[in-house]
């Protein structure tokens, strides 16, 4: 049984291709189709999660994952209301029945729910690989979006006081 899922964060109609698009998306896209691509040829299971509130409300169009990601019948799905992806969903479970102890993570929004749901698997003591070229945000606040993107990466990549070793690496290192 593989140790390692793909947890690809949020990569919703309405979350990235909305009024306000998420930065580098067609990158972005691209290096998640190959991430899951790579995952699936060893094996190892791929999770969507996908946020639902007010606006993003469950089976809308918005709400759908992106069309352009490569999606199989064998994917798992978890659905959240909070930005950290292990908050009241049953990802720890799902995660354990499947023994994986390390993930690759990638998704929307950098900033927001893929650090918080990196924070909190880091906690959990997995071993987590940020996919560097495979997250995106929107360019809402005093940062540019391709700025928090950089900043982030970089703040990942000097973090070592964590339980488990903790990389960042571009979808083709994987």
């Amino acid at each position: 049984m593989p140790d390692t899922a793909l947890l690809i964060v949020d990569i919703q109609c309405g979350v990235v291709a909305g009024d306000l698009p998420a930065v580098r998306l067609d990158a972005v896209l691209e290096n998640l189709n190959l991430a899951i691509a790579k995952a699936r040829q060893r094996g190892f299971p791929v999770v969507f999660v996908q946020h639902e509130e007010a606006g993003l409300e469950r089976d809308s169009a918005d709400w759908q994952l992106h069309p352009t990601l490569q999606q199989a019948a064998g994917d798992h799905r978890i659905f959240k209301r909070y930005g950290d992806s292990f908050c009241d969903t049953p990802l720890a479970s799902l995660l354990d029945t499947l023994g994986v102890s390390k993930l690759w993570l990638g998704g929307c929004a950098t900033d927001f729910c893929v650090d918080s749901t990196l924070r909190n698997a880091v906690s959990r003591g997995f071993q987590v690989t940020v996919i560097a070229d495979a997250h995106t945000t929107l360019s809402a606040f005093a940062l540019s979006g391709e700025q928090v993107i950089d900043h982030f990466n970089a703040v990942w990549h000097a973090t070592n006081a964590t339980p488990q070793p903790l990389h960042v690496k571009t979808a083709a290192a994987l």
